[in-house]
């Protein structure tokens, strides 16, 4: 009898031991969820962000931009590396004919080109992101500039045929081109230093992109002149979230890869043009402020613009507007006729 019993208490035991396991386990295994969850929601997406873009990276950003002066003459198109610049700006160079200064920093393309030559206001825009300038050539006032070091360079008048290949599918001045990989190899030749990561500008976050308002601008274009040699046609892309770029009624890819350049913001900004010369070269105030559109995800919105210590930035209420993280690019028209005139929406 009393074996019995021993026995049945053992395995009353066993059962109560176990039962209180049961209830225990479920409630430790919950603390811990909760744990690892308020980790996980504390922890940020990226440790790192690219200055110009404001796209996550999990190494480090810190790393000189390279702003190159890229042709846009008819000629010259398509152009190489474009679809890798973090912004680029479309001034008058002479003329009706556009440049362009690509600025490169998240990202960079094995071929830049056509290099074509400096102007001042493109060296103040490239001095601004603390960049390494890359011209082939230039105009009295940029020479000066230039050569009086006014800001690190590397120049085609100097290096062609070395750091600078002419291609052989084009003629002069739409031929010269100049690989990454030369262009570090001229600024350790000449000791510029290729670490200091420019000035960031300001970026939506992933949630905020999403309640972007304002009128409709589904198509844009911009227009430099009558004759439409340099004018510009935005569309965009709702699957993609981003605009497309044509030009001369083709779109904007890369000569070599055949990618598109994809935009994520438009900035289109009047500022007051001079010209100074027969050949129709300007002198442009890219400093004074005025009016300006800033185009995102489908939507345009007025703004002001600003320049803050050589940064080109739109402005509402006396506050800087944040850029859409991505590529973005500026078109610098005449003031004279200026935006109304020179910019269209949504055209049929």
């Amino acid at each position: 009898m009393k074996k019995w019993a021993v026995a049945l208490a053992a395995v009353a035991l066993l059962f109560s031991g176990c039962s209180k396991e049961k209830v225990k386990e479920p409630v430790k295994k919950e603390k811990v969820v909760e744990k690892v969850v308020e980790k996980e929601a504390e922890k940020p997406e990226f440790p790192y962000y690219f200055p110009l873009t404001g796209v996550g990276s999990q190494t480090s950003t810190e790393e000189r931009a390279i702003a190159v002066m890229v042709n846009n003459h008819p000629k010259a198109r398509p152009q190489s590396g474009l679809n890798k610049a973090d912004i680029v700006y479309e001034v008058l160079a002479e003329g009706d004919i556009t440049r362009f200064l690509a600025v490169f920093q998240s990202e960079k393309p094995a071929n830049i080109g056509p290099v074509r030559s400096a102007r001042d206001y493109y060296i103040e825009l490239a001095k601004g992101l603390d960049a390494l300038y890359v011209a082939h050539g230039w105009s009295e006032e940029a020479k000066q500039m230039l050569e009086g070091n006014y800001v690190d360079n590397i120049n085609g008048m100097v290096y062609d045929g070395t750091l600078f290949q002419r291609s052989s599918a084009r003629k002069a001045p739409h031929n010269s081109y100049i690989t990454y990989e030369n262009i570090l190899k001229g600024a350790e030749q000449k000791n510029y230093s290729m670490e200091k990561s420019p000035p960031s500008f300001t970026f939506l976050s992933e949630e905020d992109r999403k309640n972007i308002t304002g009128n409709e601008a589904n198509s844009v274009k911009v227009s430099y002149s009558s004759g439409g040699i340099s004018d510009s046609l935005y569309q965009y892309d709702s699957a993609l979230g981003k605009y497309k770029r044509f030009s001369g009624g083709e779109q904007t890819v890369d000569l070599d890869s055949n990618e598109p350049v994809l935009l994520d913001n438009i900035l289109i900004i009047e500022a007051i043009h001079n010209v100074i010369d027969s050949v129709g070269r300007r002198d442009i105030d890219l400093t004074s402020g005025g009016k300006g559109y800033l185009i995102q995800m489908g939507k345009e919105s007025e703004v002001e613009w600003a320049n803050r210590n050589g940064r080109i930035v739109p402005m509402k209420n006396g506050e800087e507007v944040p850029f859409v993280q991505g590529r973005t690019w500026v078109n610098v028209v005449p003031a004279n006729p200026g935006l109304q005139s020179s910019v269209s929406f949504n055209m049929q």
